[in-house]
């Protein structure tokens, strides 16, 4: 009896959490979204410099040149800060609330497994609050530094190095958001995986969930902006399977507080059943048919065995039977 009370008080909480957390987690998907396309539209207009353009200077005789050919790139990202930043924000918000609905998640998926997940639970800790810290950190890093080169009218090599690439500030910045997104990344595959196992979200929600992982490593987030989509919509879709507005409904899982997997897909382990009619209708023939041979080898015998005469005119009988049929 304590056993089914503190499987209901899990379940009534787990719906309470379930009830906050999906509207805030569907809104940070289109946070996350909106945050992607303001820096994408911020770097749409960015200079490029291709290998002519750096190879400009030594082109035109000048060992060194005063102003490299990297400063307007510089300058321009110094322009464009606050586009920046506020797209580094909003990115943040919605990776920090995607962190505590994973930790919910991995909560509830212990509670029906016995199998422990501490390393989950870390990776999207350290990993997800951390990514979503370094948004937004590692925006107002690269707008202060670029702004003090912008100010300083010092438009050499050099400098653009100092303002871009190397410094404390620089570094830590660029280490951190190598690591934090791939430790973020294996913990959400981890606590999606785990939770599909125990049938908390569909089989769908997953690859999903494993794709918008995939999606958010530094060189999709860096290079195409357009991707993040996928992201975003998988949050959404996460928020409105807490709220049961999904059009399978609630996993029953999370109503039963046990673990409930997924059955199988169809024709994974081996081929169906057969149909107890066919069955029946196969087993029913090949008795009627033994059931004729019998009946035809007792008509046989009766007929040889119990005539007028003895065995010889049986015998005789089976003769003339062979010879007519010559």
């Amino acid at each position: 009896m304590s056993a089914e009370r503190g499987i209901k008080q899990q379940v009534a909480l787990e719906g309470e959490r379930r009830s906050r957390l999906g509207v805030p987690l569907a809104a940070g998907g289109v946070l996350y979204l909106i945050g992607a396309v303001t820096v994408a539209n911020q770097l749409q207009g960015l200079p490029t410099v291709g290998i002519v353009q750096g190879l400009e200077p030594a082109l035109s005789g000048h060992a060194t040149s005063t102003v490299s050919p990297r400063a307007r790139e510089v300058i321009y990202l110094s322009h464009h800060g606050l586009g920046l930043i506020s797209g580094g924000v909003l990115q943040g918000i919605g990776l920090g609330i995607l962190t505590v609905a994973l930790l919910f998640l991995l909560q509830a998926t212990s509670f029906r497994s016995p199998e422990p997940s501490p390393a989950a639970r870390m990776l999207v800790l350290i990993g997800g609050a951390g990514t979503a810290v370094m948004e937004i950190a590692g925006q107002i890093v690269r707008v202060i530094r670029t702004h003090e080169f912008a100010s300083a009218h010092n438009y050499s090599s050099h400098a653009v190095e100092r303002a871009v690439y190397t410094g404390t500030a620089n570094v830590t910045v660029e280490v951190l958001t190598l690591v934090l997104p791939f430790l973020f990344v294996i913990g959400l595959v981890l606590a999606v995986v785990r939770a599909t196992r125990v049938g908390l979200i569909p089989r769908w929600v997953r690859t999903l969930g494993i794709v918008s992982g995939v999606l958010l490593l530094p060189f999709f987030t860096a290079t195409f902006y357009t991707l993040q989509v996928v992201p975003a919509i998988w949050m959404a879709a996460m928020g409105f399977l807490f709220l049961g507005r999904l059009p399978s409904g609630v996993p029953p899982a999370w109503e039963s507080g046990e673990s409930i997997p997924w059955p199988a897909p169809a024709g994974r382990g081996g081929g169906p059943a057969p149909v107890d009619g066919a069955s029946n209708g196969r087993s029913s023939g090949a008795s009627t048919l033994e059931q004729g041979a019998d009946e035809e080898g007792a008509s046989d015998e009766d007929s040889d065995g119990n005539g007028s005469g003895g065995p010889g005119e049986s015998g005789q009988r089976r003769k003339r039977r062979r010879g007519g049929r010559r």
